[in-house]
């Protein structure tokens, strides 16, 4: 019965902690609420303006508050000791055996060159590696191999070697530098290209006016160089009263092969044989050459004419290349050029015309007759 006293106080003790503690969390809780709602008002009163303050000052708080719990309640360090695929921190000395293994972890990684997904806006220079070819470069790089080989020069059958530096292009196509006077239609023509794929790429300097400036270099995508000026066909001009004798039969042969494309009328006075692979032009029968070659702006191209000695002529229009002469003496069946599409002719075939005393034949009523 002695320790009644000390029980009573002892009961008294955790009730009067246990009023006081409820009173403390009852007071924390009441300004919790007051500084609650005087940050609401602020703002609303401000309409939002101070949200993303008080958002970040939040979070750098939580923030801080982790690191110093963590590094309070936690016996190891805030920063790792290990980096995926590495066994220690490289910024914290190692022990002596870590040391030892430095060698062998170095060694265990090999440096990688990453091509970036992001669009290039220019043309760049890159250095060939051991192993490369034109092929590689291109896939690597995004592009089609011609572009590789048109920006620097190169032909399919160059070769390419170790250290050489190579112009690389943003997109597949050319660049090209703006001349004087160039217009966006005129280069896109020249480079046989799409004007608006022009304007439209991103980093083409062109203003709305679609202006250019002499000297800058824009990317033609999907372009290609201009085509190189064909030489000048060789002209045989025919000689003044070149003897002509007899020798027509009056029998005509098929002067080429393939399918008939346009037919004999009072505006086309011949037959058109279209052959997209070409092929040899055979004289229809046997005569002197008297023109040769392509000596005027006419539309005929590159052309023989035959007398075959009898009142019958023939013509053979649109060659692409030409093998007699004239005065030449050539027999029925003998080839005398090859079929093009030279003058004026939008694609490869030969116009025959065959004539009598100067008036135009159907060539129907009489080829192969």
């Amino acid at each position: 019965m002695d320790h009644d006293p000390i029980f009573k106080e002892f009961i008294a003790f955790w009730a009067a902690l246990a009023s006081y503690i409820v009173s403390r969390i009852q007071k924390i809780g009441l300004n919790f609420e007051k500084v609650k709602n005087v940050i609401v008002d602020v703002l609303l009163i401000r309409r939002g303006a101070n949200t993303s303050l008080f958002i970040h000052a939040s979070i750098l708080g939580l923030a801080l508050t982790v690191l110093v719990t963590g590094g309070v309640l936690s016996s190891t360090s805030v920063i790792s000791g290990s980096y995926p695929g590495v066994g220690a921190n490289p910024l914290i000395a190692g022990t002596s055996s870590d040391l030892a293994n430095a060698g062998v972890i170095s060694s265990s990684i090999t440096p990688v060159t990453v091509i970036s997904d992001k669009p290039r806006d220019k043309v760049i220079e890159y250095q060939v590696q051991s192993g490369d070819t034109v092929s590689s470069i291109a896939q690597e790089h995004g592009v089609s191999e011609e572009t590789v080989l048109w920006a620097n020069d190169l032909t399919a059958a160059s070769q390419i070697k170790e250290g050489q530096r190579l112009d690389i292009l943003p997109v597949s196509g050319v660049a090209a530098k703006v001349e004087s006077g160039d217009t966006i239609y005129s280069v896109a023509k020249k480079y046989r290209a799409n004007a608006q794929a022009i304007i439209d790429f991103p980093f083409n300097d062109i203003g709305d006016d679609f202006q250019l400036l002499s000297g800058q270099t824009l990317i033609i995508p999907d372009g290609a160089p201009p085509e190189k000026a064909k030489p000048a066909p060789t002209q045989y001009l025919a000689k003044e009263n070149i003897p002509v004798v007899d020798l027509g039969t009056a029998r005509f042969v098929w002067p080429a092969s393939g399918g008939i494309s346009q037919y004999f009328s009072w505006y086309h006075p011949a037959v058109d044989i279209s052959n997209l692979g070409g092929g040899p032009i055979h004289a229809s029968d046997s005569g002197t050459v008297t023109l040769a070659g392509w000596p005027d702006a006419s539309g005929y191209g590159n052309r023989v004419i035959i007398d075959h000695g009898n009142g019958y002529t023939t013509l053979y229009a649109h060659l692409s290349a030409v093998y007699v002469k004239p005065g030449q003496k050539v027999s029925k069946g003998e080839v005398v050029g090859a079929m093009g599409s030279t003058g004026r002719s939008s694609g490869t075939h030969l116009h025959i015309e065959i004539r009598k005393d100067g008036t135009a034949l159907n060539p129907l009523s009489l080829l192969g007759k």
